[in-house]
């Protein structure tokens, strides 16, 4: 009977953590529906990148409030959890506060009592966050496609933290073992009085329920992730790593439109040359994306980074003057049908079965679409290296050469070039008319 507990705990343990493993294959399959992209380039730029943007949040303190507020939330969340070592091991031996049996008194009082600040700072921080978005309402958080869902999910997290921080905060003020330590209890020491009269026995039942709820509550947050837009708690790292190095401006070649290129500015070239063996009956490969399974690999992992924190739109010229193009909604979208895209194969055994709908025109509108001046005010403004622009580029290619459906000015334009060699409607012989009037 006395390992009923210990057996409690480590089904709850091996379930949760089971099914976040489940999820995150899920993640990586969806991720890799998307084209290969060789990313293996300057590898000791990629780590400087990750660790001055991803775990040092340098962009994110070009907002100061913000910037601050979240390094708080994320460093105190973080070392705050150091604490879950002890309560598995707790849990699955039995043991109660482990680590002042293995370390030393005073650096087990200053690890917990630095914990009990964290938690305090992560309570201030997160009330200041659900204060801007409820209260105050910022306008990047009242764009449309922030309603509904999306409201809904930066609201959760808050909750999340709020109960977990006071679950933490309750389970040492309760604990009357490690209130007699008198050490390490900085802010709990506090909350103790506001129990005092009960019994040691009843403390200790709202000490166990406490442990068990925080216990349960984090494994919850962990599998919670999956569903959020909160999963840019770990992805930032990767997203970070594998960012554009090139510069911002510069856009990728596509292979095959080089390749024509070259062929029709080679004088030697003959376009009627046989086909390489074994690429007789190849079918050309499709001009940009449509479609998810058209982006790239990296793409995919851009889209579920999204911290839909609305800077990137908040920063669109586009939108700033009204337009309906908003970089954040394009990543929303994004991930939006790659989900929708990974439960049809879920549902199909494995494999897509064409579903009728597509990113391009089912999510993201050409009026979307056109409304961007490819200025990457987007990309710069991303505190995790996140780049719409990419993707926004590659939907349009997609509508140019393989639909020609791009806007009349641009048909306009990309016509004026083929006859006059210049966008103009005008004549190369009379480009010099201007200077006789």
């Amino acid at each position: 009977m006395e390992y009923i507990p210990n057996i409690i705990f480590a089904i709850i343990l091996a379930a949760g953590i089971g099914y976040f493993a489940n999820n995150v294959r899920k993640l990586v399959r969806n991720i890799n529906l998307g084209k290969d992209l060789d990313v293996s380039d300057n590898k000791p730029q990629r780590w400087k990148n990750m660790a001055y943007i991803a775990l040092g949040q340098s962009k994110m303190v070009k907002r100061p409030i913000a910037g601050i507020l979240h390094i708080v939330v994320y460093v105190g969340f973080v070392i705050i959890n150091i604490e879950v070592l002890e309560i598995i091991i707790d849990g699955l031996f039995g043991t109660h506060r482990i680590g002042h049996s293995i370390l030393p008194s005073a650096l087990y009082g200053f690890l917990i009592g630095s914990f009990e600040v964290l938690a305090l700072l992560v309570l201030v921080a997160v009330i200041v966050f659900w204060i801007r978005r409820n209260v105050i309402k910022l306008k990047r958080f009242m764009s449309s496609e922030m309603k509904g869902w999306p409201k809904s999910d930066g609201n959760i997290i808050l909750y999340f933290e709020v109960v977990l921080m006071c679950l933490f905060l309750v389970m040492n003020a309760t604990d009357t073992v490690f209130q007699g330590y008198n050490s390490g209890n900085v802010i709990s020491q506090f909350i103790a009085p506001l129990f005092d009269g009960l019994s040691t026995s009843t403390l200790h039942i709202i000490e166990r329920a406490a442990w068990w709820m925080h216990i349960v509550g984090i494994l919850a947050f962990l599998n919670y992730l999956y569903f959020s837009k909160h999963l840019h708690i770990l992805l930032a790292f990767p997203n970070t790593y594998y960012g554009k190095l090139t510069p911002k401006g510069q856009f990728p070649n596509n292979p095959t439109v080089t390749k024509e290129v070259k062929m029709m500015m080679d004088p030697d070239a003959d376009p009627f040359a046989a086909a390489p063996e074994g690429e007789e009956d190849a079918v050309p490969e499709k001009f940009g994306a449509s479609d998810v399974q058209d982006l790239s690999w990296v793409n995919l992992l851009n889209a579920y980074t999204c911290t839909e924190c609305g800077r990137c739109t908040s920063e669109c010229p586009a939108n700033l003057t009204g337009k309906k193009l908003s970089p954040r909604k394009i990543m929303m979208d994004t991930r939006d049908r790659l989900v929708e895209v990974g439960k049809n194969i879920d549902a199909n055994k494995g494999v897509f079965v064409d579903d009728g709908k597509q990113l391009l025109g089912d999510y993201v509108t050409d009026e979307e679409l056109w409304a961007c001046t490819s200025c990457n005010a987007c990309v710069e403004a991303c505190p995790v290296s996140i780049d719409p622009l990419n993707i926004i580029m590659q939907m349009r290619q997609y509508s140019v050469m393989e639909k020609s459906a791009a806007p009349t000015e641009l048909n306009n334009m990309m016509t004026n070039i083929e006859n006059n060699g210049a966008p103009w409607p005008y004549n190369q012989m009379d480009r010099l008319n201007w200077k006789d009037e």
